[in-house]
């Protein structure tokens, strides 16, 4: 009997569209647990031989002192289910970053964690008398400061603290993000506002291809505030959402000329259509890369991609830089 020849099962685009979005898990909440541990870890590895050393140690400080309150288990006052159901009916974040009432507990775990920090640091840090006047500020102009942060204001804004701020209300929103989700599973609906975040309504810090079971292969978008990451294509702007004249640009490896380089973990997705660009992680070429960390350790690839005419789509909020023409409007990228 002879054997029959394999059928050949031809899928359209639309095809693989559809089916990817019923297998790929569109939002992933974040894991405040380990994540800011892990942060901290790869930013001690990546300063060891970097012209950001006592940056980069300063914040792995900051993520240490994030994870440590983390471990607090401070109680938090979560949406009710009817904010939840009128941020959807309005197509809105259920926990937007400039609409939410932050719970003034924020303040006193920033001032919390940033006193670990201060226990911390070297004597001769001139780090220290930053971190001494963060934890100093008056609640009102905390929560001014902040306000300006959570809308990408940077008229009145003080930039050296303002990295600092951000830690606190990183920790703030990842956390009242996780606990949402876990309270009530429906609490975030599918993305359909592809550049900006589904929970909090901020802008992505970086993308990554991510590995692993069903999320193996796929890119999400990470959020610079809440930690949150969602789904988004491949190939496609995370500004204007094209697909044509995509292209990437990274930085060269010192090697020698007898060694083959290896891919770049860290590439800027740049779109010629509408001159934005995001970077791109990439964990199968670097298992402990981490969306805030190696961002901050790649700034010169923002230089030179920002040289040639490309804007960022998106935020660090852990480095920020003042606009000396005009204020930033609210949520701008």
């Amino acid at each position: 009997m002879n054997a029959q020849p394999p059928t050949s099962i031809t899928r359209t685009p639309e095809d693989i569209v559809q089916r990817s979005d019923l297998e790929i898990p569109q939002l992933l909440l974040p894991e405040p647990s380990r994540l800011f541990a892990e942060r901290a870890l790869r930013l001690r590895q990546l300063a060891a031989s970097h012209a950001m050393r006592d940056y980069l140690m300063l914040l792995a400080l900051v993520g240490e002192a994030q994870h440590a309150r983390v471990q607090s288990q401070t109680a938090m006052v979560l949406p009710t289910l009817a904010q939840l159901d009128s941020a959807a009916q309005e197509g809105q974040p259920a926990l937007g970053a400039t609409g939410w009432t932050r719970d003034g507990q924020w303040r006193a775990e920033l001032r919390a964690l940033l006193q670990q920090v201060l226990e911390q640091l070297p004597n001769d840090s001139p780090a220290r008398a930053t971190v001494q006047a963060v934890i100093q500020l008056p609640d009102t102009t905390l929560e001014q400061q902040a306000d300006r942060l959570l809308a990408g204001i940077t008229l009145g804004l003080d930039l050296a603290a303002a990295p600092l701020i951000a830690a606190g209300l990183q920790l703030y929103f990842t956390q009242l993000v996780a606990a949402t989700g876990a309270a009530q599973l429906s609490a975030f609906p599918v993305p359909t506002q592809a550049t900006r975040c589904p929970c909090c309504g901020s802008l992505p810090v970086t993308s990554i291809i991510r590995l692993g079971g069903q999320q193996e292969g796929q890119r999400y978008l990470y959020c610079t505030l809440c930690n949150a990451q969602w789904h988004l294509g491949r190939i496609q702007c995370t500004h204007c959402l094209a697909t044509q004249g995509i292209h990437y640009e990274s930085l060269r490896p010192n090697v020698d000329s007898d060694t083959e380089p290896k891919r770049p973990v860290v590439e800027a997705e740049a779109c010629d259509s509408c001159h934005h660009y995001l970077k791109i992680m990439h964990v199968a070429r670097d298992l402990h890369v981490e969306p805030v960390a190696d961002d901050l350790a790649t700034l010169t690839l923002d230089l030179l991609v920002s040289e040639a005419g490309f804007s960022r789509h998106g935020t660090n909020m852990l480095l920020l830089f003042g606009d000396d023409e005009h204020d930033t409007e609210p949520g701008a990228s």
